[in-house]
């Protein structure tokens, strides 16, 4: 619950600083086709897409939430210029080995040794070299390529227990189907924390061998 009243409180503060532009929060996705629907999950494959990440440490909660903080401040103008960012979907979260993993998510956080690693998916189109560099000196841009995706969607709480629960079946049933996983699984929360639980979209992510 913590977590999410902190998440709340920074998307209302960015929600009206970009009212006042004109720019509310957009819900741009990242371009994918379904390659295969195994009725239980997707096989998604993604375009390549620019983020804009940045390292935090702390748990999944807290550390969530810093992440979202200083990547707000890079889209709301917190870089060379001044320039305003639209802000995709979803937020994605993940916990990892120490290596870094792909992922197509606006939002996205993968846990490294040193933390997690959170995210923003920039808008369709964007390049590296033409996207504004950051005044924060902890966030960075980076290109990630085409990947190919297995998806599962649910609704209901951010709870990192329940995100647990619906990966482990997920990785289960991947490797049922003879895929081979390529990375840590990915939780993407698609909806803003003022959201119903009841209808909010969710999904794990895990990357799978092409």
């Amino acid at each position: 619950m913590r977590h999410e009243k902190g998440c709340l409180l920074v998307a209302v503060a960015l929600a009206i600083g970009m009212a006042g532009t004109g720019e509310l929060m957009a819900t741009e996705e990242p371009k994918y086709r379904v390659e295969a629907d195994h009725g239980s999950f997707q096989l998604r494959l993604y375009d390549p897409v620019v983020v804009a990440e940045t390292v935090v440490g702390g748990e999944f909660g807290p550390g969530g939430n810093e992440g979202f903080r200083r990547l707000a401040g890079y889209i709301f103008g917190g870089n060379d210029g001044g320039r305003k960012i639209a802000m995709t979907a979803p937020v994605a979260q993940t916990r990892g080995t120490g290596t870094k993993i792909p992922m197509t998510a606006p939002v996205s956080q993968e846990r490294r040794a040193e933390g997690w690693v959170v995210a923003f998916t920039m808008p369709a189109g964007s390049t590296v070299e033409a996207m504004p560099a950051p005044d924060d000196p902890r966030v960075s841009l980076r290109r990630v390529g085409e990947r190919r995706v297995a998806a599962v969607r649910f609704s209901g709480t951010w709870g990192l227990e329940k995100f647990d629960e619906k990966a482990r079946a997920l990785l289960a049933e991947v490797k049922a189907k003879g895929l081979t996983p390529s990375g840590e699984p990915v939780y993407a929360r698609y909806d803003p924390p003022w959201t119903p639980w009841f209808l909010r979209r969710n999904e794990v992510l895990v990357p799978v061998e092409r």
